[in-house]
């Protein structure tokens, strides 16, 4: 008779191969999300790059600009979060009859997932935070 490890090992092979790829596919799919925001986000700040000198320039901190960025990254995951988890829950309820052995809805995995998606964004956020906060409202007001 074979050891168990070995047996288990085998059983258990398209099991991994679907977590290794769900796994590797969300993975992207955060990647891809954080890109888009931050994408969206430098363009914003490109956009409001006079509006920051005038408030630099009327004598705004510098940390203050870089919480402007921030709360304006955050805001929309809040929202996001806000719209995201009731639908995941009642999707999770509407396809509970396919589910064996799993609860419909886990709060860990829910509470991981939205800890993930708000660390993206604000990593996503910190680049053109910064670039704002470091903005010389001289050059910025000149620009345009």
């Amino acid at each position: 008779m074979p050891s168990p490890s070995p047996l288990l090992h085998r059983n258990t092979a398209h099991e991994r191969l679907l977590l290794g790829l769900s796994s590797g596919l969300g993975s992207l799919a955060v990647l891809l999300a954080g890109v888009g925001r931050y994408g969206t986000l430098a363009y914003a700040v490109r956009r409001r790059t006079r509006e920051i000198g005038i408030r630099l320039a009327f004598g705004a901190h510098r940390h203050a600009v870089l919480s402007m960025i921030l709360s304006d990254a955050l805001k929309l995951v809040a929202l996001g979060i806000g719209v995201g988890v009731p639908i995941a829950v009642a999707g999770g309820y509407s396809l509970r009859a396919f589910l064996f052995g799993v609860a419909p809805v886990d709060p860990a995995a829910l509470a991981a997932a939205c800890a993930v998606l708000a660390l993206a964004a604000l990593l996503a956020a910190c680049i053109p935070a910064r670039r704002a906060a470091a903005v010389d409202p001289l050059v910025a007001l000149r620009r345009e």
